[in-house]
């Protein structure tokens, strides 16, 4: 299994608080500190050689600020920009989905390349949490927590002991542990709105979902009407209008799927989310508030194309072990087994090993078992009663069926070990926190939690960003 290296984390030991014992129902070990990325003074001056020619070829983006190398001490030296019209601090989180780190190359994305050139990003992009699926990593976003602590560990799956199914519709508060950052702004007394984000429908604490704040999905929503609605907030009254906002577009992911990430129809998505960003950015402006509002425009996963080439059937395991179909949970890309309680767990992992890796199943080498307490602890993947116990890790690209079919399956996927660079999305924020033209080391998305806490001036539960991370990515307030 290709995976990165490992890289020394740059904060202290400890300094990450471990999630408290009730988000880790029948657990033995704490997660720990999000692991950080290599520091790249290379990936960095790359990432500004293209950005620099992209300016040049579309004339859109500002290059009159300096950029800061990634060799910069983390804290940077200047202070927030004071506000100008707004009272308080107000932070917008956007998420488009499946938004693959490099799309914002594909085309000319102006408004994208504002934000950049004139705001804070993530060197080589947004780190997601494993497995690299929808609703955990958004859930991971509001949190900060890994999918083992706040229990949304798959987009779909079943609870091991009341028999319970979650799926994407699932707003039962006993899912949705940890606390998002719409209930700790709620708890505190600063007021959020939710347009469409997982999880941002449950009642808890004291968010009660408010129909003059929380939109409850609906995915046909035009996305001009999305960014309208989040634009009349600023339109209230200084006491009603909210701090915390959140926006979520299905684009690109929709397409990638279909399509895989290099069709010209991601193109299209691309630059249709970019306009998004420019009608937002345009509506702020027309209300003089632009600079005062802290934008964060992230992803929740990346992706990579798939073909029938790239398929492994489980059923032809069989001369080492058959698996029944009630006891696969997940197939792909991440492959959840949960077999009878009376079978050696061991074994069956040594078993499907074993043929996996006998020559005589086809793509077989490019699937990998483990007892999910012998998964890489970097993905933070092992302590929750939710995680079935047998894992299979695919290779980027491959996908898992029981059984050979007729169907053609050429498109796009997601959901694989979070090591892949295909994997990574996006991390883009713009406002009075964050420096002009400034490009940061990639970092796990579980950081952002204890980021906007931080901007909002906010306690934060625990979770498992680092405390000290802010420090590295906001500019001191005032």
């Amino acid at each position: 299994m290709a995976a990165a290296a490992a890289a020394a984390p740059p904060f202290a030991a400890g300094d990450s608080p471990p999630p408290t014992a009730l988000l880790l129902p029948r657990t033995t070990t704490t997660a720990g500190a999000a692991p950080a990325p290599r520091r790249s003074s290379a990936s960095s001056r790359l990432h500004l050689l293209l950005t620099a020619a992209l300016a040049v070829a579309t004339s859109y983006l500002l290059l009159i600020l300096p950029r800061t190398p990634l060799s910069a001490a983390p804290a940077p030296a200047a202070a927030a920009r004071a506000q100008v019209k707004l009272e308080k601090p107000v932070v917008i989180l956007i998420s488009s989905d499946g938004f693959r780190f490099g799309y914002q190359h594909k085309a000319a994305t102006p408004h994208i390349h504002r934000l950049i050139g004139n705001g804070t990003s993530a060197a080589t992009g947004l780190i997601p949490v494993f497995p690299t699926l929808t609703f955990p990593n958004h859930y991971s976003i509001a949190t900060g927590l890994y999918p083992s602590s706040h229990g949304i560990i798959n987009n779909y799956f079943p609870d091991p002991i009341s028999g319970d199914y979650f799926t994407m519709s699932s707003h039962e508060p006993k899912w949705w542990l940890g606390q998002p950052l719409w209930v700790t702004a709620a708890d505190q007394g600063i007021q959020a709105a939710t347009y469409f984000w997982p999880g941002s429908e449950v009642k808890k604490g004291s968010w009660d979902c408010p129909d003059k704040y929380c939109r409850h999905y609906n995915g046909s929503v035009p996305f001009e009407e999305r960014v309208d609605a989040i634009l009349g907030y600023f339109d209230l009254p200084s006491d009603e209008m909210p701090q915390f906002l959140t926006l979520y577009f299905e684009d690109p992911d929709h397409q990638g799927h279909q399509v895989g990430p290099d069709d010209p129809a991601i193109t299209e998505a691309v630059v249709r989310i970019d306009e998004m960003i420019g009608r937002l950015i345009a509506g702020l402006e027309e209300r003089g508030v632009f600079e005062d509002v802290n934008v964060i425009l992230v992803g929740d996963h990346g992706m990579v194309g798939t073909c029938d080439k790239k398929l492994v059937f489980l059923d032809e395991l069989a001369p080492w072990i058959k698996l029944e179909e009630d006891w696969v949970l997940s197939m792909t890309p991440l492959l959840a087994i949960r077999p009878p309680d009376d079978m050696s767990l061991p074994d069956v992992v040594a078993k499907m090993n074993e043929g996996l890796g006998s020559g005589k199943v086809e793509n077989g080498e490019y699937l990998r078992m483990y007892l999910k307490e012998d998964l890489p602890s970097r993905l933070h993947y092992a302590d929750s009663y939710r995680i079935p116990p047998i894992i299979g890790l695919p290779e980027e690209g491959y996908k898992v069926e029981m059984k050979r079919s007729d169907k053609n399956e050429c498109g796009g996927a997601h959901g694989y070990d979070n090591a892949f660079f295909s994997m990574r999305t996006i991390f883009i924020a713009h406002g009075p926190r964050f420096e002009g033209g400034r490009v940061v080391p990639s970092f796990e998305n579980v950081e952002i939690y204890n980021v906007i806490a931080s901007i909002l001036n906010l306690e934060p539960a625990p979770n498992n960003g680092s405390s000290s991370f802010p420090d590295t990515i906001l500019l001191p307030s005032e």
